[in-house]
């Protein structure tokens, strides 16, 4: 099937190069010229496991193309998928102006009847606005569907994703749609893991109720967090007994220092505006957004209470806002760097793929940024872990304790042993896991 992907961001490429990779023939549009030059030799702007690799054997195969000529893009595609980002506008409303220009261009070049796909993260009522924009843009009446069709990639496993969801949500309005959208996702579909037909607005409100659940998860065990760490309890073991109900389940139940990533932050917000602008209470979403933005700043205190901030050292590892990822929007490592460096705190920071990215958003910063997790410690007198990358796992103490000022841990993601890090001498701060969880040295 010939489709055509809108969009060649994150969402974009990993749809286009994944759809590619089922055996369509796959035309990816941007108005960013560079960035198709980029792609067109085989550069992708973005860090996922496994994209390059596959991205570079479709396009050798020429299953993957690329352009910046919209008319020859709406044109080629049976099915187009808009997948152009839809970042907070004014009020945290999601802003839909790339969305609205596709959907003119759309307009003005449809000449045969196409499934137009919603794949960007977009609010209840919003296909109704792509099939006004674009029928006010049509030279002559062409028939064509629009379809919502929300995308559920966590960043780090999106191709595994892609082609093993736990759900394909669909919604449309015409049987003809219907069957085009389930012949794309038919090689995807699994027992137990189904494509789900739903009318269009359950399938756009499906996206933001989803994000907005696991981010209600996260900020209730955060908030839970700082009552552990008052009267003595794990905030880890109360998590296993929690998860061990079969009605709560275990995923999402880790406290730490907040969640960030271009979804979390900006749909729940998004969903809290749409619901004030429907006249409904948003009360909950909103301290789940209020505690998640003090998480990010927790570990200060106690940074603040183990060593003098002002003229300290202190290493950071981890800075995009989680594993597999170079995606550092919303990181809580880029709010607790400024506050630190601000109280006038030496940063030497490492990540294994985020140092670029970071480097951008910390350019005004004082910061150090280094080639390796062993050489960001060296002399430090504090090790903040923020981000839980595989290769933090397993240090090793000795080591650190001999190339470190002091050896002192705050581990924002609680990946150590406690008893571990005290029985060699570490003095270790984790998340809710009992105010004296350290040994004085």
């Amino acid at each position: 099937m010939k489709i055509t992907v809108i969009g060649t961001g994150y969402v974009g490429l990993v749809v286009g190069t994944s759809l590619a990779n089922l055996g369509n023939e796959v035309l990816c549009l941007d108005i960013d010229d560079n960035k198709i030059k980029s792609l067109k030799k085989g550069i992708i702007p973005i860090y996922e496991p496994g994209l390059e690799e596959l991205f570079k054997a479709n396009v050798m195969n020429k299953r993957l193309a690329f352009t910046t000529d919209t008319k020859n893009a709406v044109k080629h595609g049976q099915v187009i998928f808009l997948a152009v980002g839809t970042p907070p506008g004014k009020g945290h409303e999601a802003d839909l102006s790339s969305v609205k220009e596709c959907a003119k261009n759309i307009g003005r070049y449809i000449d045969s009847y196409k499934v137009i796909v919603n794949k960007s993260t977009v609010p209840v009522g919003t296909a109704e606005l792509v099939r006004q924009i674009i029928k006010d843009n049509q030279k002559s009446r062409t028939s064509f569907d629009v379809v919502s069709n929300p995308e559920f990639l966590r960043e780090g496993v999106a191709l595994k994703d892609f082609e093993n969801p736990d759900r394909v949500i669909i919604g449309v309005e015409s049987k003809k749609a219907q069957q085009i959208m389930e012949h794309i996702y038919r090689s995807v579909a699994r027992v137990g893991r189904p494509i789900m037909i739903t009318d269009i607005k359950s399938a756009e409100l499906i996206k933001y109720a989803s994000n907005s659940m696991l981010a209600t998860r996260i900020s209730f065990m955060n908030m839970l967090s700082h009552l552990c760490e008052k009267v003595g309890a794990d905030i880890k073991e109360v998590a296993h007994g929690m998860g061990l109900d079969d009605r709560i389940g275990p995923r999402f139940l880790q406290a730490g220092i907040g969640y960030g990533g271009s979804c979390f932050p900006k749909d729940i917000r998004a969903l809290i505006q749409t619901m004030k602008n429907h006249g409904c209470s948003s009360s909950l979403l909103e301290c789940v957004d209020d505690i998640n933005e003090k998480q990010k700043l927790s570990l200060l205190a106690k940074i603040e209470k183990n060593l003098d901030i002002k003229g300290s050292t202190i290493a950071v590892w981890g800075l995009a806002f989680k594993p597999k990822t170079d995606d550092i929007r919303e990181a809580p490592s880029i709010v607790l760097i400024k506050e630190l460096v601000k109280r006038g705190a030496r940063i030497r920071a490492y990540d294994p793929k985020a140092v670029k990215n970071a480097k951008d958003a910390l350019k005004s910063q004082d910061i150090e940024f280094c080639a390796g997790s062993n050489e960001a410690i060296k002399g430090a007198d504090a090790l903040v872990v923020v981000t839980e990358w595989d290769e933090f796992r397993n240090i090793d103490l000795d080591n650190l304790k001999s190339v470190m000022n002091k050896p002192i841990v705050i581990d924002g993601r609680n990946i150590y042993d406690s008893s571990e890090m005290k029985a060699n001498g570490i003095r270790y701060i984790s998340v809710g896991r009992g105010e004296d969880t350290y040994m004085d040295t």
